[in-house]
């Protein structure tokens, strides 16, 4: 069987990978990207993925930005971005365009499974729409659809796309049994069948929401729990200890990610044009979005109690991917956090070691060298080991914590001006 995978991102490219690494299977790749599709070629990851990075040098992957390759293909899965507007309205832009690229070869017989993470009905709204009328096929009689959503967690030592359970509804049982059986051949992970594809649709939205709700109310708890003096941490901990009935979330200085920041505002769409008002995940997107105008609020508070404004006052910050240990700045509160203090004039450097291209700064020592405060946004593993010291040599007067990672005993010791977010 020849199986095609569409997008060779973070998603794409390990399911390919391991699509590829089983014999049975000619697996090809196709992504827009000439410079994404040479790196592969050459058997060098585009994407921050330990396990996809080993997968690519013993796996015959072929990948092309030419979509000739998709022909004669008896599978084709469809791992394209579906990212927001500037208005918080989907774009499904990217999935229309994989369908109409994979009308061209698609004939009887064959099979479209789409992982992009998607509202309930977009299967049966746009998807087999597009491919029925530029093919003059039915789906269900002709060809099969189904969806497959993907739960890729970038930079997880531990769960990978080997290991994750899976959902995966389509046009039929018969084909969901078909599709689930190419699924167990490729991961060991369980492969969940769901009734159709609006429930499998709606899988993946809910999750990514429960996380956004959650987030939220934490944030909002940190926002209240300043107020009234309580370290929210401290409280986290002490409820966790419940063995029943609690998840911990934590607050922080904003939420990214191509899922949690995104996918609320599809079902919060999709409802709305069915005449329901989401209001409660509204709210949730409206804390989270928040959270680093509220943060760049505590610098601002901290700068003060040294008679100092954001303008004119050397300002660090620590971190542009959305994430520790990885190279994604897809929906990362530092992108808002950068763009809040050159509003306010702040002399800004930046450090990322998973961004140069970002950075104004080539090591976190030159950074903390020329500022006066810092602002950490991402909790990579080389920022968590900054200590107080660190901090004093470089005459660091006001540090905010926007991921709670630092030590702030070690910081307060050598009186540093250290707020986190929720925590004192």
């Amino acid at each position: 069987m020849k199986i095609s995978v569409l997008g060779l991102g973070y998603v794409g490219l390990p399911l390919a990978c391991a699509i590829a690494k089983n014999t049975n299977y000619n697996a090809v790749g196709y992504d827009l990207s000439l410079d994404k599709v040479n790196k592969i070629k050459n058997r060098i990851s585009p994407i921050d993925d330990e396990q996809c990075a080993e997968d690519l040098k013993t796996t015959n992957l072929e990948v092309s930005n030419e979509s000739a390759i998709l022909s004669g293909s008896d599978v084709y899965i469809v791992c394209v971005p579906t990212p927001v507007l500037d208005d918080y309205t989907p774009d499904l832009t990217p999935v229309k365009s994989a369908c109409e690229i994979i009308a061209k070869y698609l004939v009887k017989g064959q099979s479209v499974i789409i992982e992009s993470t998607i509202n309930p009905g977009v299967c049966d709204e746009i998807v087999i729409p597009i491919l029925e009328e530029l093919t003059n096929l039915k789906a269900g009689l002709d060809f099969d659809v189904a969806h497959c959503p993907e739960r890729i967690n970038p930079g997880d030592a531990k769960w990978n796309v080997y290991n994750i359970p899976r959902n995966i509804g389509s046009t039929s049982l018969e084909t969901t049994k078909k599709l689930a059986d190419f699924y167990r051949s490729v991961i060991i992970g369980q492969v969940n069948e769901m009734p159709d594809l609006k429930t499998a649709e709606a899988t993946k939205i809910i999750e990514n929401t429960f996380r956004d709700i959650n987030i939220a109310f934490v944030n909002e708890l940190a926002k209240s729990f300043d107020v009234l003096g309580i370290d929210l941490k401290k409280v986290i901990e002490g409820a966790s200890n419940k063995p029943f009935a609690f998840m911990p979330h934590f607050p922080s200085c904003g939420v990214g990610g191509h899922c949690i920041p995104v996918d609320p505002y599809y079902l919060i769409e999709r409802a709305k044009q069915s005449g329901f008002d989401h209001k409660f995940l509204k709210l949730a997107r409206e804390i989270n979005n928040s959270m680093p105008a509220y943060t760049i609020d505590l610098l601002a508070d901290g700068l003060n109690i040294y008679k100092r404004t954001i303008n004119g006052t050397k300002i660090g910050l620590l971190g542009m991917s959305y994430k520790a240990n990885v190279g994604d700045i897809r929906e990362s509160p530092s992108i808002e956090l950068k763009e809040i203090l050159i509003q306010k004039g702040a002399a800004l450097e930046i450090y990322d070691p998973y961004f140069p291209e970002m950075s104004t700064c080539s090591s976190i020592d030159e950074l903390l060298d020329k500022s006066y405060a810092i602002v950490l946004a991402t909790d990579h593993k080389e920022f968590k080991i900054i200590t107080g010291k660190q901090l004093l040599d470089h005459n660091v007067q006001v540090v905010i914590d926007g991921k709670n990672c630092l030590d702030r005993e070690s910081i307060k010791s050598e009186n540093v001006y250290y707020k986190g977010i929720g925590i004192k």
